[in-house]
């Protein structure tokens, strides 16, 4: 019996059919992806995106908030750089990075890998306990208490007195050459128990061969952290010091609440510059600015720091 060919479609116009449904599959999805993630881009973009351009919209204006507004252009971007209190508070956030990075970074990679040596013991799990702890308090109440303890009666003051060293006691926060350099510790202290806590994880994702065949070379303690630990926290460690680079330039909770940026400006951050301009002056225009030029500062630093990182 002879097969006669169906009068429907082709083998060939078939397959093509087939592979242009394929491909029309794979963009339905993404677009169903799309839309269930939609809510949450409209929330970010009304909270998070909006006022961001609003805010460069009104950096170009005089304006109090309330009544008319003038267009002035680039004078409030050139006041940030003129005006000796915006441009010093832009200084002292970047003098603050030694203290919210740098010293927490490197504390935290020496405390990362004497722990690494005291897993599974109590003491390990106490020290990790201890260091995570400013973790859960927040800013502002760190803050309040670190107040407290550099006041004249309080305990870093007394811990001197005790120790034979009653010159080096004063008031901290007040003092005029060391207020900066005192609220920074609080950021390391702040800092110093995440950092350590990330690079921890990431010590534990490093074989443990890689170690051992370290020890078998003959390398000792400090030589396996060249070789072996830096390498491979790399990663980790670009994590830390953006969020604390970022957490250095953005500062306003500790400062504010211990200080408020004095004495005198000593210790003005663009954080308190900003609320002091927006709320305190009524110049929305140049609290705008100097908003903008901070936010351009974190990623102008931080860009390049990710690429940094992310080399191999």
């Amino acid at each position: 019996m002879q097969l006669t060919k169906s009068p429907g479609i082709s083998r060939k116009e078939g397959a093509s059919a087939t592979r242009s449904r394929s491909r029309r599959a794979p963009r339905s999805r993404r677009w169903a992806g799309w839309l269930f993630a939609l809510p949450a881009l409209a929330f970010y973009g009304v909270f998070n995106f909006r006022p961001v351009l609003l805010s460069i919209q009104y950096s170009f204006y005089d304006w109090d908030g309330v009544g008319a507004s003038t267009w002035v252009g680039l004078k409030n971007y050139t006041e940030v750089f003129t005006d000796s209190e915006q441009f010093n508070s832009l200084l002292h956030a970047f003098y603050l990075i030694l203290f919210f990075t740098v010293l927490p970074v490197t504390l935290a990679l020496i405390t990362a890998s004497v722990l690494r040596r005291l897993q599974g013991r109590f003491t390990g799990a106490l020290a990790r306990t201890l260091l995570f702890l400013p973790q859960i308090i927040p800013g502002a109440a760190a803050g309040v208490a670190w107040t407290w303890m550099y006041s004249d009666k309080g305990v870093v003051n007394e811990v001197l007195r005790a120790i034979g060293l009653d010159s080096l006691a004063r008031p901290w926060l007040a003092d005029f050459t060391w207020a900066l350099t005192a609220v920074g510790f609080i950021g390391t202290w702040l800092s110093t128990g995440l950092c350590t806590m990330l690079l921890l994880a990431g010590i534990g994702k490093i074989d443990p061969s890689l170690y051992e065949a370290a020890r078998i070379d003959g390398a000792g303690p400090l030589r396996q952290f060249r070789a072996v630990t830096l390498p491979g926290l790399r990663n980790e460690i670009g994590v830390c010091v953006t969020i604390t680079i970022i957490a250095a330039l953005a500062s306003f909770d500790v400062v504010y609440l211990s200080t408020q940026g004095g004495p005198g400006t000593q210790t003005m951050v663009p954080g308190v510059a900003v609320y002091n301009l927006a709320f305190n002056d009524n110049r929305l225009g140049a609290a705008s600015a100097l908003a903008v030029v901070l936010t351009l500062i974190v990623i102008a630093i931080v860009a390049p720091l990710q690429r940094l990182f992310r080399e191999k």
